[in-house]
């Protein structure tokens, strides 16, 4: 029989993977001139933008022209609109504003175009990565980064997890506390404790004190793959960190979370999963990707591994769920 496919290949899909590179500076162009910001606000067409963004009317229409390509604008009759996700994340000033997590990885775009002598490179890597001499001042870069989409993930763990019967919420590796923050927001009886890094942990109770849960959240500053973690919790949350670390440095924490947790307690890795046969997403491929810039020991995880990490460490009733599709998946248990 003839498997040979019937349509022809070209190398459209592989010219458009060659060029991705431009959209991002496109975006990144366009936040840089304050785009979406200005058109939120009525400057509904190229002459009008090119005034806003202090650029001649043709690099306007330039622009203007590949954001309409992109998807990042649209039409309404004669003007200009932005597109129902860049109103909400990319108009400065609005409460929903991320623009300091769409551009967390922009500092990294050299070294992805160096990704080559990095792969080759024989240096090995670290346990902690970027992290190893993390000081307060970068970890506050980092999550003022982190923490502007990290609250909207945060609400959604507060509303898909059943914590009204919970009372000490541990947050493992919490970073700006947004988990913790919304889950005491969410249940007038829990409380929180922030395990993270001790520069980490400072940066923590800024944001802890900015949304006013200093009383029901305490911090605890330490290395997680290193530290034992604090006890007497029955529900504990680690989200976004997997791809940081090796499968060996993740199987030890799981252990060490089912031992810090009363029996009953409930443990939710929320994280950058690969599907069940390790084949994309592609965005968890790439944050284990990203790690080679940072010279760290991480990769990324399949759910079958979260699963087996989770199982292994004795709990039971061991499930996965989407999380926030393509994007994260939580694996879940319960200690017995």
């Amino acid at each position: 029989m003839d498997t040979a496919p019937t349509g022809r290949v070209d190398t459209t899909r592989l010219q458009h993977l060659a060029r991705a590179y431009c959209q991002s500076a496109v975006l990144f162009t366009a936040i840089d001139l304050g785009l979406f910001t200005h058109v939120s606000g009525g400057a509904s067409d190229v002459e009008a933008l090119a005034t806003a963004m202090q650029v001649s009317p043709l690099n306007a229409e330039r622009l203007v022209t590949v954001c309409l390509a992109m998807g990042l604008l649209g039409r309404d009759g004669d003007r200009l609109v932005n597109a129902p996700d860049v109103e909400k994340y990319l108009v400065a000033g609005e409460r929903s504003y991320a623009a300091a997590w769409m551009q967390f990885t922009r500092p990294d775009v050299a070294g992805w175009f160096d990704l080559t002598a990095r792969l080759r490179s024989p240096e090995p890597p670290s346990r902690l990565g970027m992290y190893a001499d993390l000081d307060v001042d970068r970890a506050r870069a980092y999550h003022e980064a982190t923490a502007s989409i990290g609250l909207g993930a945060g609400r959604r763990f507060a509303r898909r997890v059943d914590l009204a019967d919970r009372h000490r919420l541990l947050d493992v590796g919490g970073g700006s506390g947004a988990y913790s923050i919304a889950a005491v927001q969410a249940h007038e009886g829990l409380e929180a404790i922030v395990f993270d890094l001790p520069p980490v942990v400072e940066v923590t109770a800024e944001h802890l004190a900015r949304h006013g849960v200093t009383d029901r959240v305490t911090t605890v500053g330490g290395d997680f793959t290193a530290d034992p973690l604090p006890d007497g919790c029955d529900v504990a949350v680690m989200a976004s960190n997997l791809p940081i670390y090796d499968g060996e440095v993740i199987a030890a924490v799981v252990e060490k979370v089912f031992a810090a947790l009363t029996d009953g307690g409930r443990f939710h890795l929320v994280g950058e999963m690969l599907g069940p046969e390790g084949v994309g997403p592609l965005d968890p491929a790439l944050w284990g990707m990203q790690e080679v810039l940072y010279g760290s020991e991480g990769r990324a995880h399949s759910v079958t591994e979260c699963l087996g990490y989770l199982r292994h460490a004795g709990f039971g009733a061991v499930g996965a769920e989407d999380f926030v599709p393509g994007v994260l998946t939580m694996v879940s248990g319960s200690k017995p």
